[in-house]
């Protein structure tokens, strides 16, 4: 898993134009959440005091601030679906030279595939969200667990619809979830890290493609 990490990073920073193109578009994203919440919150007026509204003002804006840190593994993961084709093509051309022609993905489908994923991580989160608040070191473990989950499935799903089909594809995550999972919380962890955490959407895609790829290369033939 450590190799397999190592040539992720390298692969990332390969990716120059990818990773501006995530790096921007998340952070715009994430911004545009933030003031969204932000204006809703101003606009609310729940009380007729003019102090006690600034206080809920400003600790809303906070508060709105937090839950856009703590989604930005799940917004890195909407952003970079739309590139997750490309860069995984990119990372196979360099690494695995020999492969034969992937089976094409449409745009639509990989959109949704991700969107899908994105809202359900979004919302577990914040189901997740009074425990993330009240319980110290539970909270550190859950947050790495879910979306470790979450952020596996994804890149597993992404990488692995390109060689495999459905059924095998559910084999495989049956067979070796525990894994993917795993490695899946090493990217939400870099997601989680302030500057590392703008590299990291594209260190995860190729950190789960080069753990795939042996495993697919050992499965037995028909």
């Amino acid at each position: 898993m450590g190799r397999a990490l190592s040539l992720a990073v390298a692969d990332a920073f390969a990716e120059r134009k990818l990773l501006l193109l995530t790096i921007a578009g998340t952070i715009l994203l994430l911004i545009a959440l933030w003031l969204g919440a932000s204006v809703l919150i101003a606009a609310l007026h729940v009380s007729g005091l003019h102090w006690l509204n600034l206080a809920i003002d400003v600790l809303g804006s906070v508060a709105a601030l937090f839950i856009a840190w703590l989604i930005f593994p799940t917004m890195a993961l909407l952003i970079l679906g739309f590139f997750l084709d490309r860069v995984i093509a990119s990372v196979e051309s360099r690494h695995y030279p020999g492969l034969p022609e992937a089976r094409a993905i449409g745009l639509h489908e990989a959109a949704m595939s991700t969107i899908r994923l994105a809202l359900l991580a979004l919302l577990l989160n914040l189901l997740a969200l009074p425990l993330y608040l009240f319980l110290p070191v539970v909270n550190v473990v859950l947050f790495f667990a879910l979306n470790g989950y979450l952020v596996g499935r994804e890149y597993f799903e992404a990488v692995a619809y390109r060689r495999l089909d459905r059924s095998a594809v559910r084999a495989m995550w049956r067979r070796h979830r525990l894994r993917f999972a795993i490695a899946g919380a090493v990217v939400a962890f870099l997601l989680s890290v302030p500057v590392v955490n703008l590299a990291a959407p594209l260190i995860g895609v190729a950190f789960l493609l080069h753990l795939f790829e042996p495993l697919r290369r050992a499965m037995p033939r028909d």
